[in-house]
């Protein structure tokens, strides 16, 4: 059963050993299967096995190169993270490394004649597969004048990239280049990150916000998005998704929201699964505050499900949305809205992500999706009024472009009601509540109100009414 799982990423987008092959001034050539397909790989991979070896294929992304580290060691792996480039020269090519090695090694034994190479090699490349290593450098010269056809097969039958480095590339060469490398994919993520913050801004500022996020933020992450709604109908939109991701994510939705974590993660049948817990719901408030039917049903069933939709029973879901990370931010159109289905355990909204690969800023793009929803979804006095205003701030509006030209009313309020009641009075959306203590922009002159003691503003444009607000303060 999918529980939730905290994934570890790592902190800067990985580097393909694609590219770094690509680089004719470092002259880095494959020699076993991950490093770009090419011919000497795979003769490498047709090479015969050493026994007991067992050739497993590496996941999609597997050969992404976070760091480099060099070593001569017999065992680096518990210096070792994983995702490295690891760069030898071949010094514990036969050293006799496993147990019992200092006796089998007296004090007269020449160096590297104790064990034999082929088992060296393999007890070698095991290790660095278990560490996670993503690729293996070999340096030919000075120790080995080419690299020994034990260590090839090894990797080759253990399915662990195995790249040359000529005599003449220095290690640190590869190191700087992997470094410039990352901090282009880091720009790169950067600019895809705020490309997609402008589209889904953009797409909670229609008539139509919630399906337009979702359509938004399926494009951007080439994946499903989904918003589950207690009580509400499906509300999907992107690509469809497997019958058994979309059950173990039907499922992880469930673990998640107070007193629980937020956001969680988990796989299933080779894609990316993610929750995100958008509030908890007032027992009796309304779903779909924002009158767009906006909100799904949770579970599995007949039906077109999680992938045109995550339902229960017959839904139509939404249709495949076309996507390119890092595209213009044009927004899709809405999906239609599916027939509703049964209501769901589900205590309070989430929104549900699932993407067959993993790109670098998805998460982010995925939490400024929650971000948007949670305005979108949450019950305030006044309807939508107060998420569609602070989406227009987001869009960068001026607050006279984002409140409407006024006349508005700066309130500073004190005394023991509620103050959503006051809010919902003066007809705003627009407030801010501290204890006693309550602040609001008001369309109106509010008057004497029971229970309040107010200090009141002259009616000004939005300019002038929120510079007013903040001097209040």
């Amino acid at each position: 059963m999918p529980r939730p799982v905290q994934e570890q990423q790592p902190p800067t987008p990985g580097v393909e050993l694609g590219a770094l092959l690509a680089d004719r001034e470092l002259g880095l050539r494959a020699l076993a299967p991950g490093g770009a397909g090419t011919s000497s790989a795979a003769s490498a991979a047709s090479a015969p096995a050493p026994p007991g070896a067992h050739a497993a294929p590496a996941p999609p992304g597997a050969h992404a190169v976070h760091a480099v580290h060099a070593s001569e060691m017999p065992d680096p792996s518990p210096y070792l993270l994983g995702g490295e480039l690891l760069l030898t020269a071949g010094a514990w090519l036969g050293r006799d490394d496993g147990p019992g090695a200092g006796a089998d090694q007296g004090a007269g034994a020449a160096p590297g004649a104790a064990a034999d190479q082929g088992a060296s090699a393999l007890r070698y490349v095991e290790r660095l597969v278990r560490a996670g290593v993503a690729a293996l450098g070999f340096g030919v010269t000075p120790v080995h004048g080419t690299v020994p056809r034990e260590l090839t097969d090894a990797c080759a039958a253990l399915g662990l990239p195995l790249v040359e480095v000529p005599p003449g590339t220095p290690f640190t060469a590869v190191a700087r280049t992997v470094w410039r490398l990352m901090a282009q994919a880091r720009t790169a993520e950067l600019r895809r990150v705020a490309e997609a913050q402008q589209s889904l801004a953009a797409a909670a500022a229609r008539p139509d916000p919630v399906p337009s996020v979702l359509a938004r933020l399926a494009a951007s992450l080439s994946g499903h998005a989904a918003l589950l709604i207690p009580g509400g109908p499906d509300r999907a939109a992107g690509r469809p998704v497997p019958e058994r991701a979309r059950e173990a994510l039907a499922d992880l939705a469930r673990h998640v929201g107070a007193p629980g974590p937020t956001t969680a993660t988990d796989r299933a049948a080779g894609w990316h699964l993610s929750v995100y817990a958008l509030g908890r719901r007032p027992a009796g408030a309304p779903t779909d505050p924002t009158g767009t039917g906006a909100g799904t049903s949770l579970g599995t069933g007949a039906g077109t499900g999680l992938g045109t939709g995550l339902g229960i029973g017959a839904g139509t879901g939404a249709p495949p949305s076309p996507a390119h990370p890092g595209s213009p931010a044009q927004t899709p159109a809405p999906t239609p809205t599916p027939a509703p289905a049964a209501p769901t355990a589900l205590p309070w909204p989430v929104l549900a992500v699932a993407t067959p690969l993993r790109a670098p800023g998805d998460q982010t793009i995925a939490s400024i999706a929650a971000v948007l929803l949670t305005l979108l979804t949450a019950d305030r006095p006044g309807g939508s009024g107060e998420a569609a205003t602070l989406t227009r701030l987001l869009l960068g509006a001026t607050p006279a472009q984002a409140l409407g030209p006024g006349p508005w009313t700066a309130v500073h309020a004190r005394g023991g009601g509620d103050p959503a009641a006051l809010a919902a009075s003066l007809g705003t959306p627009l407030y801010a509540a501290e204890g006693p203590l309550v602040r609001l922009l008001a369309p109106r002159d509010p008057g004497p109100r029971p229970g309040w003691r107010l200090g009141v503003s002259a009616p000004a444009p939005a300019e002038a009414a929120a510079l007013a607000a903040a001097a209040l303060r």
